[in-house]
């Protein structure tokens, strides 16, 4: 991960702790740079969530990832998903309520590095994607700028 990659991912991760409370897992990409973006979000949480990296999220496209996420035990609530583009940035879309605030800049254009979509899921993880979920948030390293900046 390159300066600006981690520098996005501590913005976004600072902030995470108080936007989603506590996590009862992470998922993530068994690639190098979204270890190294799962180790610099741990940083930012008092209780070290439950973390599983994984080979099949590795490029996972949106199908791919909706199959994973339908494969969670439905005793699981908060999970994060770190990953790769195009694929998170299509899932996000494909999931998302249309008429939720948020989804004009979550679909109109990239998923920068570090970029965060967080969803309220109305059904248990096995029928999820079938209903669409309410976008909660859409945050990026540029939408948190510091005055410093």
């Amino acid at each position: 991960m390159n300066r600006r990659g981690r520098e996005a991912t501590r913005r976004v991760g600072q902030a995470l702790p108080a936007a989603v409370g506590n996590l009862d897992l992470i998922l993530c990409s068994s690639a190098r740079r979204t270890r190294e973006t799962m180790e610099l979000v741990f940083a930012e949480f008092a209780v070290r969530p439950r973390s599983v990296v994984e080979d099949e999220l590795y490029e996972a496209g949106k199908v791919e990832l909706m199959g994973r996420l339908r494969r969670l035990p439905e005793d699981i609530g908060d999970v994060l998903l770190i990953g790769h583009n195009p694929g998170l940035h299509d899932l996000a879309i494909a999931i998302a309520d249309t008429n939720t605030a948020g989804f004009r800049a979550l679909s109109s254009g990239k998923f920068p590095t570090a970029a965060r979509a967080s969803f309220r899921v109305p059904e248990p993880w096995s029928g999820f994607g079938r209903l669409p979920c309410e976008l909660i948030d859409y945050v990026t390293a540029g939408s948190l700028r510091s005055d410093r900046d």
